[in-house]
């Protein structure tokens, strides 16, 4: 910008832009708002049903959220435009006001080509001659620098803002020009010290990468800088080369302590960061990936993968660099074991190499643990994931199965999920205390967690939940398939059984369906939105009664059921015509039949989790009853979710016929039952704490009844449709359900509740 153009500006067009930028906002607030009341209201409270339920519904899902940020980046637009107008503005009058003070002085200010000149007059001298001229002339020239250095800096953050995606709009919100500008500095700055060589940052420098990263990490538009400006090799050569003890002594013994706080930083803006579709950064993560399979940092022993996956435990990594990253790895995991036919023993940790994981749980060597984390925050891409190929049966590899019962064994192709959770030889980890470490298969449940759900690990389903798609289903029928054909899988590892009995609660109704004869179940009495997981009877027994031995995720089982079973009850109670099992009886019967039925399932799955409990119990002389009421206390989580996991978990709210809301009662039983049991004010007939004790099965026996009986009374009163025959009814047949579970059982238990364990092992 030159002196002229500042001088004579006119900023009318500028005052329309704002203006036209103002009016803009308007009107995407109300299609915002339309969008997220309107558009996804509707469709949460749709009965879909088919490919509509897994595809249009998840894409009016983020239609709307299209919407949102193209509110967002709309104001952020405006907001950039009307601070660089208000500026230049002010920039103009500063520009003219010292003008007319050099006029009162006898100087003259004339354009010059592109430039200006200061004169004096020659009638009569300004009063400090030469020196007045030059201070004009520098203060003059300082104003038009200013202006130049707004109108250009205006321009680089509005290019950084709309190239941060290719297609639809960046959700990045600036609210003015100063505040864009200095995220790209601070990020140019933090990358310049990432930059350094180890061994020359300093304690001051490290202190303020690590705030920086903190302050920034959630912001598109600096992640997006420093993660291109540092680039994919040097954010490797960072992490692997200030992790080394031996490269900066002082820092290491000054700061050790705070590298989880900067590798939890580092790992959160990254993680926004590929989220850009710019150039530069599907470069880098192009780069990133190409990278994994080669040596980092001067020793040589230190692969990318095992640098990058460290940093990947926290944030929200974009889907297809994960699936990318995901692939590539799984292609070096097959080169290091022989195709999983050993330990990959190159992931293990050797003297010389750093903890790249400071979080204390785990050294960091395997990168599989930190990738499992990653994965557990992207649903999307973790489902992709597990239901890849790992190795195909025509690979060179030996993993053999039983596939059609006659004894004898072939070979057998793998998926990801097959070779993670049944045959892959984890390399042996330590914690900060020295134990055994259990990141690696933890960190694998979480991952499957989200995998099955649609929701990062250890959230909770909500009205905005998608309903459970194909790949979902087929997953959580292969994890049902093979914890039945083999328990130890889980019962070795007892930790795991949280995540899965989340997934199990999440899926209830499928397990209902599993549990249930019938061929109309899942379009009437459990009615489901989306893809079902075809759950076999067996296999369901097996994996409720292995996941019900661990605490936690019995407590999941547990506050699943009675949410799903009382809240379907609730369904049922207020659509008495929502499903008629024989037209030959009136509503009433039909509605019996209906209650008894779920009452049936909901007694079966508390006879199967409860004689895990018991179980588990006898192997501990009782010891462990207290956690599992521990256990019991923390499923409080559940309480509101009625609205948000409907008549399933996970599916669409309350319909009833035609997809019409049932009014006002979602959630609200399930609500009173579940909030009871966790405040132990739910008792049964001897005034025993619902589930308050476990050792004997009889206590859970009774429990189940009270639970089923009080789920239908209140169900029948919230539903302003009560009967007290129904309700004895219920609870006959939860009697019968609980039953059948122990009957269920005796093919799989031995002795005294000791689970058959299957031979599934690679010959």
């Amino acid at each position: 910008m030159d002196f002229e153009s500042l001088h004579s500006a006119n900023f009318k067009l500028l005052d329309d832009v704002v203006t036209d930028w103002t009016n803009v906002l308007t009107k995407l607030a109300d299609l915002e708002k339309d969008a997220k009341e309107g558009l996804q209201g509707k469709s949460a409270k749709a009965n879909w049903a088919g490919y509509n339920a897994t595809v249009s519904r998840e894409f009016i899902g983020k239609t709307a959220g299209e919407f949102q940020d193209a509110h967002t980046q709309a104001t952020s637009i405006r907001n950039i435009i009307r601070d660089t107008r208000d500026e230049l503005k002010t920039q103009q009058r500063l520009l003219k006001e010292a003008v007319e003070r050099g006029r009162s002085k006898h100087l003259t200010v004339a354009v010059s080509g592109s430039g200006f000149v200061v004169r004096e007059d020659p009638d009569k001298k300004a009063p400090g001659g030469q020196e007045d001229a030059e201070a004009l002339r520098d203060e003059l020239q300082g104003i038009v620098n200013r202006a130049t250095e707004i109108d250009s800096t205006a321009s680089t953050a509005l290019k950084s803002l709309v190239d941060l995606t290719d297609y639809g709009f960046a959700g990045v919100s600036q609210k003015d020009r100063d505040s864009a500008i200095a995220s790209l500095k601070a990020a140019e700055r933090l990358a310049a010290l990432a930059k350094k060589k180890p061994e020359d940052l300093t304690v001051k420098e490290f202190d303020e990468l690590n705030a920086g990263l903190k302050e920034h990490s959630g912001d598109e538009m600096f992640a997006e800088h420093f993660a291109t400006t540092l680039g994919a090799k040097g954010t490797l050569d960072f992490w692997a080369g200030v992790n080394s003890p031996f490269s900066n002594r002082e820092l290491f013994s000054d700061r050790r302590e705070q590298y989880d706080e900067l590798q939890k930083h580092l790992s959160l803006t990254l993680a926004t960061a590929t989220q850009a579709d710019t150039p530069e950064m599907s470069k880098w993560k192009y780069e990133m990936t190409d990278l994994g399979s080669q040596t980092v940092g001067k020793q040589g022993t230190t692969m990318g993968f095992q640098v990058m996956s460290n940093l990947m435990r926290w944030g929200n990594f974009e889907d297809q660099f994960l699936k990318d990253y995901g692939s590539a790895l799984m292609e070096t995991e097959k080169k290091v074991s022989a195709n999983g036919g050993r330990m990959p023993t190159i992931w293990a940790q050797t003297g010389i190499d750093p903890d790249l994981n400071r979080t204390g749980t785990d050294s960091g060597s395997d990168p599989m643990i930190g990738f499992m984390k990653a994965l557990s925050n992207s649903p999307d891409a973790a489902t992709d994931f597990f239901n890849d190929s790992f190795v195909t049966k025509d690979d060179d590899h030996e993993f053999l199965r039983d596939t059609d019962g006659d004894g004898n064994k072939g070979k057998v192709g793998l998926s990801n999920f097959q070779y993670l959770f049944e045959e892959r030889d984890w390399p042996p980890e330590r914690d900060e205390k020295g134990k055994e470490s259990v990141a690696g298969r933890n960190n694998l449940a979480l991952a499957l967690e989200a995998a099955t759900t649609g929701h990062p690990a250890g959230e909770m389903p909500t009205a905005d939940t998608p309903a459970h798609n194909a790949g979902q289903a087929k997953l959580v029928e292969n994890i049902f398939s093979s914890v039945s054909e083999n328990p130890e899988r889980l019962t070795k590892y007892g930790y795991m059984s949280d995540s899965l009995g989340q997934i199990a609660a999440e899926y209830m109704p499928d397990v209902h369906i599993g549990l249930h004869p019938g061929e109309k179940r899942e379009a009437g009495l459990f009615p489901v939105a989306g893809s079902v997981a075809k759950l076999d009877e067996v296999d369901v027994t097996r994996f409720l009664y292995t996941v019900g031995q661990n605490p936690d995720g019995y407590a999941a089982i547990n506050a699943g059921q009675t949410v799903y079973t009382t809240s379907l009850m609730e369904y049922h109670f207020a659509n008495p015509e929502a499903y008629l099992p024989d037209k030959n009886f009136d509503a009433n019967e039909n509605l019996k039949k209906t209650i008894e039925d779920i009452g049936r399932v909901a007694g079966e799955i508390e006879g199967t989790i409860g004689a895990g409990r018991a179980y588990a119990n006898e192997l501990d002389g009782g010891a462990k009853d207290k956690e599992f009421n521990d256990a019991i206390q923390t499923t409080s989580t559940w309480i509101g979710t009625g609205i948000g996991i409907g008549v399933g978990i996970g599916t669409a709210p309350f319909v009833g016929p035609g997809g019409i809301v049932a009014g006002g009662v979602a959630g609200t039983a399930a609500d009173q039952i579940l909030g009871s049991i966790t405040e132990g004010l739910l008792k049964d007939s001897s005034d025993e704490v619902i589930y308050s004790n476990g050792q004997e099965i009889d206590g859970t026996r009774n429990s189940t009844y009270t639970l089923v009986e009080t789920a239908a009374q209140k169900a029948g009163d919230n539903a302003k449709n009560p009967s007290p025959h129904i309700v004895s009814a219920a609870a006959t047949a939860a009697e019968q359900g609980f039953n059948n579970a122990q009957t269920n059982l005796d093919s799989f238990i031995e002795g005294q509740g000791v689970p058959r364990q299957l031979d599934t092992k690679k010959d």
